[in-house]
């Protein structure tokens, strides 16, 4: 019961998220990201259960069928929303917690070869993970994060911060509000507001110049 549950909340997820959803059955049926944390969640189960072979085979079926990566080792939690969800990658000892948006292409990746060893990062809840984004390493970003499209970031981030770029960097502090989640194109732009500030000082100094002579 307590799956079905789980699922359902989940398809809530999607209609609250996704503005092009019809209905929940078309969500149920035809969603990549709903399939995907079906099979994970058997995959899983077997998983802990140290059942060989079966987990990756299911994980396997699942990214064929799906364009979604997720190791039978990962820990996902409750309404982990996958967008579209192509070309996502999620590794063995990732942990994901529970109202995360995960859009296409993000990587939650390892950074070392060492066996029975956390190697890839957690996600605390209510994060937003934009398109194509890597997180790599054993690192934790925190509640309510949100992370630029494209980013890489390999250091912890703290709670309520937006990140973009390579390497991905704190650009704002005030977390995200609600409602605020899908607004990808209005994150901070710090190599431009730096660009702005030299071009504000160039034109003072030029002004000075013109001034004295």
């Amino acid at each position: 019961m307590i799956f079905f549950k789980d699922l359902w909340d989940l398809v809530a997820a999607f209609r609250k998220y996704d503005p092009a959803t019809k209905s929940s059955i078309e969500i149920l049926l035809l969603y990549p990201g709903i399939k995907a944390w079906v099979i994970h969640q058997l995959s899983h189960f077997f998983y802990q259960s140290g059942v060989p072979f079966v987990p990756r085979l299911l994980s396997e079926a699942g990214r064929l069928i799906t364009g979604i990566d997720i190791h039978p080792g990962a820990k996902l939690g409750k309404r982990v929303l996958i967008d579209h969800g192509m070309g996502v990658v999620i590794g063995e000892t990732a942990i994901v917690e529970d109202d995360v948006l995960i859009y296409q292409g993000v990587t939650l990746g390892g950074t070392t070869l060492e066996r029975q060893k956390k190697r890839h990062p957690t996600i605390k809840e209510k994060c937003v993970l934009g398109a194509g984004c890597k997180i790599l390493g054993d690192i934790t970003v925190g509640v309510g994060c949100r992370i630029g499209a494209g980013s890489v970031v390999v250091r912890d981030v703290p709670p309520g911060s937006t990140v973009v770029g390579i390497p991905g960097r704190v650009v704002a502090s005030a977390g995200v509000k609600e409602g605020q989640e899908l607004e990808h194109g209005h994150l901070p732009d710090p190599f431009m507001a730096r660009i702005n500030e030299i071009e504000s000082r160039l034109k003072k100094l030029e002004g000075l110049e013109k001034s004295s002579s």
